[in-house]
């Protein structure tokens, strides 16, 4: 009975996140149009757009098809998995089956999947943002990694649902490390999302789409829809780690006000995204460099119970 219960907690979070991907994605588009005084396309446009590109044809035209393959589902196993791990309203459905490191490992090795997909191409395009891909891996993943490991040693542990419960706020006196890591990850979150001003490594207008350029029919889609529902699953790490309060109310309270929370976190995201221009890859790595040094700081102060 115990693993029937598993096995349906993940398939809702798998269905949740299939859902609520393209509906967040819509949001986003809607409101940058509104502030930029457009009309904009309708909510649902997202669901037509994947839709429309896993019905064409499946083309392969890079140097390694076997790699783009992989890479292409490899991404998006590790995006659905990912949101088995993460709690999104309800306990995390398979907290038994791994911990904070294997989250950790998930969340990087969906970026190194967009990573191994542009360089499988061999355009000129895709292998431009695939290096900034790597700069800004190299740099700003680690941020991301601190921020839970210093809820790991707030908790003195490294379970899922004991880290991703306001870890970093333990105390009833708010740690000077958490305070710090706070800061850090609302500074980083345009970036984990790769939207402006830090969408280097795709820069439609610069590089058209990076990664990406030689995708199109149910790979682009795939691929598109796991950067979609990195939304989804960053915004919900967010709210866990940082404005956890209220997450103990009864169903449907709870659940409700999660994803009320998780829908600001979209909504600040979205007019950050939609007011500023875009950072020089030289400019994000020094500002990358700059946050995981405070980042660092904050778990030395972890280490020593501050």
């Amino acid at each position: 009975m115990k693993t029937a219960f598993l096995i349906a907690g993940a398939f809702a979070n798998v269905l949740l996140v299939l859902l609520l991907a393209p509906w967040f994605e819509g949001i986003l588009r809607k409101l940058t149009a509104q502030l930029q005084s457009r009309q904009g396309p309708p909510l649902r446009q997202p669901f037509f757009d994947l839709l429309k590109l896993l019905g064409k044809e499946d083309l392969e035209t890079g140097e390694m098809p076997a790699v783009q393959r992989a890479a292409t589902y490899l991404g998006l196993a590790a995006v659905l998995t990912t949101a088995c791990l993460i709690p999104l309203g309800f306990g995390s459905p398979l907290n038994g089956a791994g911990d904070v490191i294997l989250l950790i490992y998930l969340l990087t090795f969906c970026s190194v999947c967009t990573l191994m997909a542009g360089l499988a191409s061999g355009s000129t395009f895709s292998m431009l943002g695939s290096s900034r891909e790597v700069m800004c891996l190299v740099t700003l993943e680690p941020i991301l990694a601190v921020a839970i490991l210093i809820g790991a040693v707030h908790r003195g542990s490294f379970r899922l649902d004991t880290v991703l419960d306001g870890s970093v706020y333990a105390s009833a006196a708010f740690p000077w490390s958490g305070l710090v890591i706070l800061v850090v990850v609302v500074l980083s979150m345009q970036a984990f999302l790769q939207r402006l001003p830090f969408d280097i490594p795709a820069a439609e207008t610069e590089i058209m789409d990076g990664a990406l350029m030689e995708y199109s029919g149910p790979k682009l889609a795939l691929l598109k829809f796991s950067q979609m529902a990195k939304l989804v699953l960053y915004s919900g790490l967010f709210v866990h780690l940082f404005v956890p309060w209220g997450a103990h109310l009864a169903f449907p309270l709870g659940w409700l006000l999660f994803w009320l929370k998780v829908l600001g976190v979209v909504l600040v995201v979205t007019v950050i995204a939609a007011t500023h221009a875009r950072y020089r890859i030289d400019q994000a790595i020094r500002y990358f460099a700059g946050l995981l040094l405070v980042a660092l700081v904050a778990l030395v102060l972890a280490s020593y119970g501050y």
